[in-house]
């Protein structure tokens, strides 16, 4: 099964999205509260998949993937954030992010954008 990263400073949201997705049979490999530990992790873990907060401490989500991208072409990242964050979002896509989920997180969105990514 794929070994998915998961990013959010928040670890409620971080707890609620390995939930939906351990029950759906994926591997959590690893955890990030920030956007250093993300690229960090990520050169380790190299995971198939990414979920990456856009607002975070220290460094933000976009600035995150662009770093983990510019060394990683082909990672695959879905984007997370709060309603109403439509021009990061936006941001995001044309940065390179695969997907974009919303938060308070609906498991169903949740897994449609993780296979669509990974498939």
């Amino acid at each position: 099964m794929a070994k998915i990263l998961i990013v959010d400073d928040a670890k409620f949201m971080r707890l609620t999205l390995s939930n939906i997705l351990k029950k759906a049979q994926y591997e959590i490999v690893g955890e990030a509260e920030t956007g250093l530990e993300a690229i960090q992790l990520y050169r380790e873990l190299q995971p198939d998949l990414v979920t990456l907060d856009i607002t975070m401490p220290e460094m933000s989500g976009l600035e995150a993937m662009r770093e983990i991208r510019k060394e990683f072409p082909s990672a695959k990242i879905i984007m997370c954030s709060a309603m109403g964050q439509q021009k990061m979002i936006v941001e995001a896509i044309e940065s390179g992010a695969k997907d974009f989920i919303v938060k308070p997180f609906d498991e169903s969105r949740v897994l449609d954008a993780v296979e669509r990514v990974l498939n």
